[in-house]
This record gives structure tokens, sequence and C-alpha cells, in this order.
């Protein structure tokens, strides 16, 4: 049986939706941060700072849970990376973590940042290695929010996470370099990775987790064709591997049914219906598991 520990903030809803759809809902008890799910393999859940849970991972407190790249790259935690969940506050993709000066500066990327700037930051010592790196001495300090309020009055740089830099440019502030780029992370205790029944129950969650990602941004298109325009229809239509193809009953025509991207639909129905589609169906995926 493992512990999971979950992100509260920013990655909570999308976390909590996460898990529903892969059929592993998380259920709160009267207790705001502990939770449970229906499963035999899962113990306790706590949901907690995503700051925190890679160090409590670390530490055996959990034996999986969810961060942001930024946090395990932050805290310098010993974790195993199952894999990346690729989702944000906003859903789908990958959020930034940023340099930005305020717009009259003339500097063009990190390595004009003058020695003894003062960097405000939510990331000290992802701030303070990078700067380390470029040999460059800075002022490193923490900043416990608004980060991008304190130019200039308070700092001359600040490292913050954005996903489109819409917050920093409203403040004057333009970015001059990218310190990394950061996503969900699926985490894993050493020790847990290393047991063989834990392993298991993590590869176990980590599949239905990941079925689910799998499947955003796919469809199912389902469709009829005369025999005769097979070849021209397959040369047009994406799949996974291959399109399953099928004879339908007493007739000349074929069912033709492939996987293929949300944002094509809209393209290909068109091109397919050229080429003598029929009776075409969309359909939503829940979970593609390889």
């Amino acid at each position: 049986m493992i512990d999971i520990a979950i992100p509260k903030g920013s990655l909570e809803e999308q976390t909590l939706r996460l898990f529903q759809q892969a059929g592993l809902e998380i259920k709160r008890t009267e207790r705001e941060y502990n939770a449970r799910i229906d499963d035999p393999r899962v113990g306790k859940i706590k949901i907690l700072r995503p700051q925190e849970i890679p160090t409590y991972v670390a530490e055996g407190y959990f034996d999986l849970g969810i961060s942001g790249t930024d946090w395990i790259r932050e805290s310098c935690a010993d974790v195993v990376t199952v894999t990346e969940m690729d989702y944000g506050k906003q859903g789908p993709g990958k959020v930034k973590v940023v340099i930005a000066v305020s717009e009259d500066q003339k500097a063009k990327s990190a390595r004009d940042i003058k020695p003894g700037s003062r960097v405000s930051t939510e990331y000290p010592h992802l701030t303070k290695r990078f700067f380390d790196r470029l040999g460059i001495p800075v002022e490193v300090q923490y900043s416990y929010g608004a980060t991008e309020a304190k130019i200039p009055e308070l700092s001359d740089v600040v490292v913050d996470l954005t996903e489109t830099g819409a917050t920093l440019k409203r403040n004057g502030l333009k970015i001059i370099d990218v310190m990394l780029e950061s996503t969900s992370e699926l985490i894993a205790n050493k020790d847990s990775w290393a047991d063989p029944v834990k392993r298991e129950e993590i590869e176990a969650v980590e599949t239905m987790l990941s079925s689910v990602v799998r499947a955003r941004g796919k469809m199912l298109i389902v469709l009829n064709i005369p025999e005769e325009n097979i070849d021209e229809l397959i040369a047009l239509l994406p799949s996974m591997k291959r399109p399953t193809v099928s004879k339908l009953y007493n007739s000349g025509y074929c069912a033709v049914q492939s996987v293929v991207d949300r944002s094509q639909v809209n393209l290909l129905i068109p091109e397919l219906k050229k080429v003598g589609a029929e009776d075409i169906l969309e359909l939503d995926i829940s979970k593609i598991v390889p």
C-alpha cells in the first residue's frame, strides 16, 4: 500500500480532475488536508503545498507525490521522476521560470545582469545556482509573493514563474531569459521505487494517470467508405499505429476507425469527405493505455 501527496494551490484542481478521470477519485475527509481513495493499493492521501512535497517524498513520509519541476529542482530533493504529467494551472503544457527586468533596462539576457544586482524570487536556491554558473555575483532576496511588484524600489531583477508573461508585462517588466521549463511530475521515494511490491503499485497508479493524460487532445474517428476508395482515405488519415479497417456485411463498404489529434479534426473531416467518407463520427476518448 502506498501513501501519496498531492499539491494544494494552482495544481490542485487539475490534479483532482486527473485522479477522478483515472478512476482514482480523491475524496476529502472532514479534515481539509486529508483525503482517501477507494483503492486497495492506496493508503494515506495528503494535500500539501507543492513546495514541500519533493522533500517529504525524498524523506520517506510519502511513497509518491506530484509537484512541479520548479519545486523539485529548488528543493534538490533526491527522488525518482516516474513520469511527467504535463499539466499546469490552466491545463496541458509547461510554464517557465523566467528572468525579468524593468522595460527601460538595456539588459537583453541574464549575462547582461550587473554584478551586485538585487534579485527577488521565490526560488532562491535555483537562482543562486543559475547566477553562480554564469559567474555573476548577485544579492538573492526571498520573495513571499507579488514578486513583479518589487522592481524598481526593492529589487533590480525578478525570477518568477509565468505561463504567458502577461502579468510581468502589465507591471512594466520584460523577460530577458528563461531559467527552466516546468511541468507537473509524478515523483517517487527512492526506497519505495526499489521495493518490488511498492514499485508495482506505483506503476499501476502511473499507468492509470498517464492513460488519461495521453488521451487528452485525442479523438476517435469512425467512418464508412466505399472499398475502392480505401487506399486514398488511409493516405489522409493519421493514426497511432494503423487505422482499423473492417468490411461491412453484404456491401461494398468498409468501416474505419482511427485515433487523431482533436486539433486536426475540423481540417481533416472535409478532406475525408472528398475521398468518399460517409457516416463520420467523432468520439471522445477517456484513456489510452499503450
